[in-house]
Parts: structure tokens; sequence; C-alpha cells
């Protein structure tokens, strides 16, 4: 396993993502969570990252539950961090962060991130002094390290970065699709994050998935390699670069954590054939024009859509039904993602709740209409 050149506490560069967490409905399933846990630090690695809104709050609950309960605490290394959501005066960070330590069931947090920075949330983080609150946490033993995770262009992340010298790292979105989409801006970004010499934690490497059930094209490109899955060549071309000091991926389930082990636990970077490949596959998704969706589901986790529609499962039917012909897609939409008295697409009152959470920033509710079109039943 390499060293991490950046903090040596952090064993290797990969780090157990607990956004998307295997499921027993809306509990987090311990047992296998448990199982993946233990493949995780008896491979040699020791980063966690987690949220207070990750899956409605279970995530946070279920680290407690079965890390901090059954591991010491020289074993892991433990991120959270601060969501705008969560308070609204500088008075409510302190209590925050105390509750999400106890519900961890931690004395500090190794590293603290102000959580989804963008231009419009970056105003209330100033107006609550939420850097300054949290930064002297550190003073306080609370935390060890201190840092953001960022959802904007480069411009922005620049202004923060200038403001916020006392900043040790940056956690980005960072893909072999997205490097060189404007719309998400990686490539800028993580410029501009060498630029003012921060270290670099990727988060979404294989674009909540997008990237390891490819269309028939790209996946045979990956597979002529005669290498890996298409997971690891995702997530090694995000850990090939020189600033990377982490890249996390969120796994469901066991599969997924022995493959990415499979291909992180001996790192080599990309090679100039492999990386060769990549490029064909990206350019291969900006030409079938998915929605961008990583099935983050802030859009409705962290403000509830009034007419109760799973909108990262309509674009997930949506993007089937566009990049493979899939005849199922309508069918799963209809019965599946609908079922239950969730809503259709086209009960979209067009609020714009899920739109200002949207770490992608899409128009969501422009692409619900114009899923509702192709996925419901006439």
């Amino acid at each position: 396993m390499i060293e991490n050149k950046f903090f040596p506490e952090i064993k290797g560069n990969f780090g157990f993502g607990c956004m998307r967490l295997p499921m027993n409905e809306s509990k987090v399933n311990y047992d296998e969570f448990n199982q993946m846990i233990d493949a995780f630090i008896d491979a040699g690695f020791n980063y966690f990252d987690t949220a207070h809104g990750y899956l409605n709050g279970e995530s946070e609950i279920a680290i407690g539950d079965c890390l901090s309960k059954r591991y010491d605490r020289s074993r892991f290394l433990l991120t959270n961090k601060l969501t705008e959501s969560f308070f609204k005066k500088q008075e409510d960070i302190k209590p925050f962060i105390e509750e999400q330590l106890r519900i961890c069931g931690v004395d500090y947090f190794d590293f603290y991130l102000m959580h989804a920075q963008n231009r419009d949330n970056y105003k209330k983080f100033t107006e609550c002094k939420a850097y300054e609150t949290a930064y002297k946490f550190k003073e306080e033993g609370l935390i060890k390290h201190f840092g953001l995770s960022f959802h904007d262009n480069a411009e922005t992340l620049d202004m923060i970065l200038t403001e916020h010298p006392e900043v040790e790292i940056v956690q980005i979105q960072m893909n072999y699709v997205d490097y060189y989409d404007t719309s998400v801006d990686s490539k800028r970004v993580y410029e501009i994050c060498e630029k003012h010499n921060k270290p670099v934690i990727v988060m979404e490497p294989v674009k909540g998935g997008s990237l390891v059930n490819l269309p028939d094209e790209a996946d045979k490109i990956l597979r002529d390699l005669n290498g890996g899955s298409n997971a690891s060549y995702a997530v090694r071309y995000a850990a090939s670069f020189p600033n990377m000091a982490m890249v996390i991926s969120g796994m469901s389930n066991m599969e997924q954590m022995l493959d990415n082990i499979s291909s992180m636990q001996e790192f080599k970077p990309l090679t100039d054939e492999e990386r060769v490949a990549v490029n064909k596959v990206s350019a291969i998704f900006h030409n079938l024009n998915l929605i961008p969706c990583t099935g983050c589901k802030y859009c409705i986790e962290e403000n509830h859509c009034p007419m109760d529609i799973l909108i990262p499962d309509v674009f997930a039917a949506m993007n089937s039904f566009e990049a493979f012909k899939d005849w199922n897609a309508p069918f799963y939409y209809n019965n599946v993602v609908t079922a239950d008295g969730h809503g259709k697409a086209s009960d979209c009152i067009k609020c714009g709740l899920c739109e200002s959470v949207c770490p992608q920033h899409l128009e969501i509710r422009k692409l619900l209409e114009e899923s509702s079109t192709k996925l419901e039943k006439k």
C-alpha cells in the first residue's frame, strides 16, 4: 500500500464514503455494513466519510454502531461535515458538531468539512462566521484537520480559498467524464486547488455508478484492455493526479468493496493505454447527452419533495432508456419508481426546492417534464 504523502495518518489513498450504504428499507443493513468495514480495515485502509444528512441521518447512526463501537479509535479516521440546512446562526454550530460527535460515538473528527460549498450557501457560511467558528474546533480538540467540500465553478473556489487560507484540504467531484465538462468544471476546480497548494479528496469517482454499467460500445473499450473492472478504471483515474490525497467511493455492497480494494490496495496510476481508453469512453458519454445526476439524493433528503417524487430514480430510468434503449425502463418507472404513493414526474409542481440543493445545478423541473413525456403511460 502506498504512503499518503499529504497526511501520514491516512493509510493509502482510498476512502469509504458512507452515503450509499447497504439498506434494509430505510435502515442500514448492519450485518453487511459490518462485513464491509472489516474488509476495508483488514485491507489496511482507515478513512471513513459521512455527513449528518446522509441516508436521512442513518449513516451517522450506523457509523456509531458498526464502526465506533467495534473498533478502537486509533484504527480509523472519520470525516464529518457542517451542512447549511442544520444551522441558522453562528450559535447553532457548536451544539451541532457536539451532536454529530455523540451520534458517531467519537470524541473528535479527524477531518471536518464545510459541506457542499457554492456561491449561494457560502454567503450564509460567511454571515454566520461558520469557517471561523469551525476552525476554532481545532484548538478545542474536536477536529484534527479543517477543509471544505465543493460544488461550483473554479472562480468561486478561488474566492473561498483566497478568503480562507486556513483550509487544509478540498473535496471535489471529479471523474473522467466530468473532468472536461464545463458544467461541473472539474479540471479548472482541480487546478485552483493546485494553485493554492491544497491537497484534494475526490468524490463521485464513478459518477454515482454511471461509470460501472456502461453502454455496450464504451464497455467494449474497457473490456479490450483485459484488465480490471469498469469501476477500477474510474477510481484509478481520479487517484492518478499528483495533488490527490484521497479518492472516496460510496459502496453499497460487499462486491463493490472487494472490487475497489483489489484495485487500490496496491495502487498503480493509469497507463497511457488505459488513459486513452477512458478518454474514448468519456467521449461516448458526452455524445449520449444523459442527465448528469449522481444519485446523491440531496434533492429528496435535504429539501423533501412535496410531491414525494423519487427524482434520482426517475433520472436513472430516463438515462437507462436513452443510453441502452432499454424497453424495460418505462415499465420500471411506472411500476417501481412511482409505486407506494410516490409521485410521477408529471406531478411536479415546479416549487424549485430540489434545484436549490442540487450539487450538479441541474434544471430538475425541466428534466422531470421531459422524463414524463418519455416514461409515463399514455
